[in-house]
């Protein structure tokens, strides 16, 4: 609603609708950001569609790429 530019709005557009589809898809729009982020440079284009939120719960939610800042809480 707030942006500087029209361009600005778009890719705010784009980033929402990412996390809104993870949220529909019941998959933490944390965990698949740093995961995709990190997998899409060494990613096949051909298989680009199993990035998307719903393919990546499939194929990657089990085993997460993780970011160097992860903790996890020691139960």
């Amino acid at each position: 609603m707030f942006n500087w530019t029209e361009v600005g709005a778009k890719y705010v557009g784009i980033v929402n609708s990412l996390i809104v589809t993870c949220r529909l898809h019941q998959v933490d729009p944390y965990d698949y950001l740093v995961d995709v982020l990190q997998r899409v440079g060494e990613h096949p284009a051909s298989r680009v569609a199993e990035l998307t939120p719903r393919h990546w719960k499939q194929h990657f939610a089990g085993q997460p790429l993780r970011s160097a800042l992860h903790t996890r809480a020691v139960a």
